[in-house]
């Protein structure tokens, strides 16, 4: 770990010791896990004391079955020292919120407005938090773990609409290990058969 980063984190140990806080180490990269109150307080450290000027990121995981369920997560970069740090922070499924960084971070608002939008999780002071993919009204969370693939059935009347697509063909209904497409894949598999059946 490079000596800058090192202080940075020992800094933050110190600040919020009183809270939940881990540091792991992985193939060169440094994860936080910390309370995901806390968030907007060390995302503000990192920013006006340290440095961390850039917010390349926030997404979120799914880890169903486990509690808690979600997760968020955020990547900073040190522009001039090159150094790039990860915070993390588990969010239970019961109430799925977290300090939103907008006011730290005026990028944090598109990315928080699509984990809103894909997964349900809330940020709290987000200054405008809609849906930015899919329409106002609509009823589910497609990138949680128990959204089926096929999608979900809903009605808004003139506004939208969605039925559960079909899966015959398609990458996640292909046979591995063949090697040709037309052996591997179903809807090519059925034209195929047609095929040789017709007169």
């Amino acid at each position: 770990m490079k000596p800058e980063l090192a202080s940075v984190l020992d800094t933050l140990q110190a600040r919020f010791e009183q809270k939940t806080f881990s540091v792991r180490e992985f193939r060169g990269e440094t994860t936080v896990q910390l309370d995901r109150w806390i968030v907007r307080d060390v995302a503000r450290f990192l920013k006006e004391e340290r440095g961390f000027r850039f917010l390349l990121d926030i997404t979120a995981v799914d880890h169903l079955p486990e509690k808690p369920r979600f997760e968020v997560v955020y990547h900073f970069y040190h522009l001039d020292l090159g150094l790039p740090l990860r915070i993390k922070a588990r969010v239970p499924e019961e109430d799925p919120t977290v300090p939103s960084l907008v006011p730290v971070y005026a990028t944090a608002n598109w990315h928080e407005r699509e984990a809103y939008d894909m997964m349900g999780l809330r940020f709290e002071g987000h200054p405008d938090l809609r849906r930015i993919l899919m329409w106002e009204g609509y009823p589910y969370f497609p990138l949680r773990k128990d959204f089926p693939l096929e999608g979900k059935w809903s009605d808004e009347g003139e506004i939208a609409f969605s039925r559960p697509a079909p899966l015959e063909g398609g990458p996640f209904v292909s046979q591995p290990g063949r090697k040709l497409a037309m052996e591997r894949e179903p809807r090519a598999q059925h034209v195929a058969k047609e095929e040789e059946e017709a007169p």
